[in-house]
């Protein structure tokens, strides 16, 4: 149904998802500099990121195909949360998570040598009151220590989500609807 491409990501999770829409593709790492930009906002900083992941996979490549970067976020008051350095700055975003409504961003990027497409979606996430007891557990579980924002909603921090407004799989890495929608419009321009 796609052409193949190439997926430049290391997560599984962007891998699992992509499978799910019977994409034929092949795995290229894509090491880019995550640092975000002086005043950069949170929107700006994460369809940067996708790109850029993107373009990387794309020269490391022998032979062309489009390539898929994506990148996730989780914000709060227009702060970023990255993965967890240690448990302290894990209880610190658990803290800003527990209780609240935080936006989850994900942006996906098509690229070739001569064109680029990308979207954007965001999501509202609603996390229950979290006690410090079960904070501890979940760390404990080793599940967010690599996770941005220091959970995953599919894993064993599903039960913190009372409700979400938008994709599910956006939330998870990659955002089925929309990126089976690029890689819709990438064929119509052929």
């Amino acid at each position: 149904m796609y052409p193949k491409i190439a997926l430049a990501s290391a997560s599984p999770r962007r891998r699992e998802l992509l499978t799910q829409l019977g994409v034929e593709f092949q795995l290229i790492a894509a090491n880019i500099d995550e640092t975000p930009y002086t005043d950069e906002i949170p929107a700006d900083y994460v369809q940067r990121l996708a790109l850029a992941k993107a373009q990387a996979g794309l020269a490391r490549l022998s032979a062309e195909l489009p390539t898929l970067g994506s990148d996730t976020i989780v914000v709060v008051q227009q702060q970023i949360l990255g993965k967890p350095t240690d448990f302290a700055d894990f209880q610190r975003m658990m803290a800003m998570l527990s209780g609240s409504v935080h936006q989850v961003m994900t942006a996906v990027a098509l690229v070739d040598s001569q064109r680029s497409l990308s979207t954007l979606v965001q999501t509202e996430v609603h996390f229950r009151l979290l006690n410090p007891a079960e904070i501890l557990h979940y760390w404990q579980s080793g599940e967010p220590q690599d996770k941005a924002g220091g959970y995953g909603i599919q894993g064993l921090a599903g039960r913190f989500v009372e409700r979400i407004n938008g994709s599910y799989s956006a939330v998870v890495g990659l955002p089925l609807c929309q990126t089976e929608r690029l890689l819709q419009r990438w064929q119509e321009q052929v």
